[in-house]
C-alpha cells in the first residue's frame, strides 16, 4: 500500500500516460468497451495512489501526534 515519493511520481506519470491513451483511442473511434476499460484502469490506478499517499500523510500525522489532522485523513481513506 505505501509507495515511496519515486514510486509515487511514477505512477502518476503512468497514469497520465493512460489519460493520453484513453483519448487517443476516443479519437480513433475504439469500440466503447474498450475504452471503458482504460477508463476504469486508470481510475483504480489513482485510487491505489489516492490511499498511498493517505497512508503516507496519516502514519506521519500519527508519529508527530497530530490527532486532529490523523482524524481527518483517516476519514478520507476510509472513502475508498
Amino acid at each position: 500500500l505505501f509507495m515511496s515519493s519515486d514510486q509515487t511520481l511514477s505512477q502518476l506519470k503512468r497514469i497520465a500516460g493512460q489519460g493520453n491513451g484513453i483519448s487517443e483511442m476516443f479519437e480513433d473511434d475504439r469500440e466503447c468497451i474498450e475504452i471503458v476499460r482504460q477508463i476504469i484502469a486508470a481510475r483504480n490506478s489513482l485510487t491505489s495512489v489516492a490511499r498511498s499517499i493517505l497512508t503516507t500523510e496519516a502514519m506521519k500525522c500519527s508519529k508527530e501526534r497530530r490527532i486532529e489532522d490523523l482524524d481527518a485523513v483517516l476519514a478520507e481513506v476510509f472513502k475508498y
